[in-house]
């Protein structure tokens, strides 16, 4: 399937940003910050339930960023695929402090996950204030629902179909063979559309 303009345009940026880094690291990585910041501490945030954890685990993916671009061979710089490289770190660093913390949100029930959530930057506002409130709300289910999902679940769904990496930048993220990863993200949807539909029938139980 051929890439569209958008996706052109957005590795052009990739790829300058990863020209400047090898030119002034400091002043260079300062613009891969303000670029991506906003989508891993949302990527984070999916991953920990957590607002107050996704920041830490965004400011960590930063500093080990860093560190490791400033010993990295100009080749390493300049064929890095930036944007799965950047949120590889943030899914190493959230398993690392889950495990230590042995804070898996999975365990968490929809209304526990309620206040983190509800702290998340907003998208777009949609057309009208009911429209807008709706399309909160069923984001703040959706999220809400993929915290009870086992964390590789969870993992490859936010990935896929909420930050919009491609299969084969999966399987390169995981270290893991494309069919392998569809049948993760599969079984995960599986999953997902089992709680909401659980979530939506105890709504009617209790009308």
């Amino acid at each position: 399937m051929p890439k569209n303009r958008a996706d052109e345009v957005d590795l052009d940026q990739e790829q300058a940003l990863l020209d400047g880094l090898l030119v002034d690291l400091d002043r260079c990585f300062e613009q891969v910050v303000l670029r991506y910041e906003q989508r891993l501490f949302a990527f984070a945030l999916r991953l920990s339930g957590s607002y107050e954890e996704a920041q830490e685990i965004t400011q960590d993916a930063f500093v080990r960023a860093y560190h490791a671009l400033s010993g990295y061979a100009v080749e390493q710089v300049r064929t890095l695929a930036l944007r799965a490289w950047l949120y590889q770190i943030v899914l190493n660093v959230a398993r690392n402090r889950l495990r230590k913390l042995r804070r898996l949100p999975a365990c968490l029930s929809l209304e526990q996950a309620s206040a983190d959530l509800d702290e998340e930057p907003e998208s777009a506002p949609a057309n009208g204030p009911e429209a807008h409130l709706e399309a909160r709300e069923r984001q703040r289910l959706l999220q809400q629902a993929l915290l009870m999902l086992p964390l590789p679940y969870r993992e490859v769904i936010v990935l896929r179909h909420i930050e919009g990496l491609s299969y084969p930048e999966l399987a390169r993220l995981l270290n893991q063979p494309i069919g392998t990863v569809k049948a993760r993200v599969h079984r995960g949807l599986t999953q997902l559309r089992q709680v909401l539909a659980n979530h939506h029938a105890r709504e009617v139980l209790y009308d």
